[in-house]
């Protein structure tokens, strides 16, 4: 999966993913709310019921909305989402090159590749594909699901179609889920979400009614967003921006292997045992460290949506 042009890349670290210096960035797609101040009271959405605090409590949370398709829709704000666009740091993000002075600049890179990606597969399929924002805030946002705080992670909702995350989240990721960490591991992330975008683009998230259990709607629509996720990897070296430049030049295999500890990192089982010393399979709703792996590893090889069908497999 790698690109060689003999293009010299650059890296926010040492052997992290290698960007284009010399690509063209857009800025259009990325809301950066940080500092605003704009995030509204502090609560969860759609009436959900806050678990205790401390780090316990910010685990379980993330166990509930980290790398869903829900924030549920209903119960959400019906006031519309203010718009903040190319707002705070991440607007003066315009080349590769802007890395060398603003390391935040790589979510710029993510979301350009994973959207530029997304754009010309649905096409190519017979759907089209509808942008959505990647919004970053820090410490609490107003959403159209409503308003929500760090504390949940990174999220996707499905009303305002928007991608929302904390870049705090990664030392949670880290420090709190044993996570290895590193920008492939943000990536993996934020293409996940962006699963959960492609699925609501053509109706899956409606399917979902069961919300708990091993073989749950919620754990099949998590798996097949790390699937998705998945399939942007497989194709992220050769996905082109606007001036056709590539984006991402290489990735290592400790970038993948990166990328799969951080999908293993929020399995069901390695947060239950974390947090509660056990694993009831009954409460699933995002599938096990091994699941996850698995799926996010199908996406990755095949680099197609049929081997996503998460839905009909008989094993997960």
């Amino acid at each position: 999966m790698s690109w060689h042009a003999g293009i010299p890349a650059l890296r926010t670290s040492v052997g992290g993913v290698k960007f284009n210096p010399d690509a063209d960035l857009d800025t259009s797609g990325v809301e950066d709310t940080r500092g605003s101040g704009g995030g509204g009271r502090s609560g969860l959405p759609g009436g959900m019921i806050p678990v205790g605090g401390g780090i316990g409590g910010i685990i379980l949370l993330v166990v509930i909305l980290l790398l869903t398709g829900g924030l549920p829709g209903g119960g959400g704000s019906d006031e519309p989402v203010t718009q903040n666009t190319a707002a705070g740091n991440l607007g003066s993000c315009k080349k590769g090159t802007d890395l060398q002075s603003n390391s935040d600049c790589r979510f710029v890179f993510y979301q350009n590749s994973i959207e530029s990606f997304w754009a010309a597969e649905l096409p190519r399929r017979g759907k089209k594909y509808t942008r959505a924002p990647l919004r970053v805030f820090d410490g609490s946002v107003n959403t159209g699901c409503g308003p929500a705080t760090s504390a949940v992670g990174p999220f996707y909702c499905p009303p305002d179609k928007r991608v929302y995350l904390d870049i705090g989240f990664f030392e949670t990721l880290q420090n709190d889920l044993g996570a290895r960490g590193g920008e492939f591991a943000e990536a993996y992330v934020v293409a996940h979400e962006y699963g959960h975008h492609i699925q609501n683009l053509y109706g899956i998230l409606d399917r979902i009614k069961t919300r708990n259990g091993p073989a749950s709607d919620s754990v099949r629509s998590e798996l097949q967003a790390d699937c998705l996720a998945g399939i942007w990897t497989n194709h992220a070296t050769t996905v082109p921006n606007s001036s056709g430049q590539p984006l991402i030049t290489e990735l290592t295999e400790d970038d993948i292997a990166r990328g799969l500890d951080a999908a293993a990192s929020v399995g069901d089982d390695r947060i239950q045992s974390k947090t509660q010393g056990q694993v009831t399979p009954e409460s699933f709703s995002h599938g096990t460290a091994e699941q996850r792996m698995k799926w996010f590893k199908a996406g990755m090889d095949s680099g197609d949506m049929t081997a996503c069908d998460t839905w009909s497999a008989d094993s997960l």
